[in-house]
């Protein structure tokens, strides 16, 4: 598992706008959707709240990989990307759902990015 680096935490802090989630499906198809219910819960995890969800929980459920992408202020494009656990109870879904999650979205599930690699533009990080 790879960790954030740095810049990359910078970048997450200052990040504007919503964030891009791609998962792939099991015939390789991938499943973008914009995310903003998103906490960075550790150097190597990226919690997704599932608020919505449909292709992309079955993708999550078959095993997929995934990617986020965000961009900062200035312009500068962030890639992370990893494997995927699923969560509809215990310290992570808790967390979600009683600590950062707004009452106004019902947290099906937290989705959790385990940090492989990370990019800048095509420049990879970790």
């Amino acid at each position: 598992m790879a960790k954030l680096p740095e810049i990359a935490i910078k970048a997450w802090d200052e990040h504007e706008g919503p964030l891009v989630f791609t998962t792939v499906d099991k015939n390789g198809m991938p499943n973008t959707i914009y995310v903003v219910c998103v906490k960075r819960i550790d150097d190597d995890k990226i919690v997704v709240a599932n608020n919505k969800m449909h292709k992309t929980l079955e993708n999550i459920k078959a095993g997929t990989k995934a990617s986020i992408l965000y961009i900062t202020k200035e312009k500068k494009a962030f890639q992370i990307k990893g494997t995927l656990d699923y969560h509809i109870d215990g310290d992570i879904y808790e967390d979600m759902k009683n600590r950062w999650l707004d009452k106004k979205y019902p947290g099906h599930g937290a989705v959790v990015l385990n940090i492989e690699e990370v990019y800048s533009g095509a420049e990879q990080l970790a």
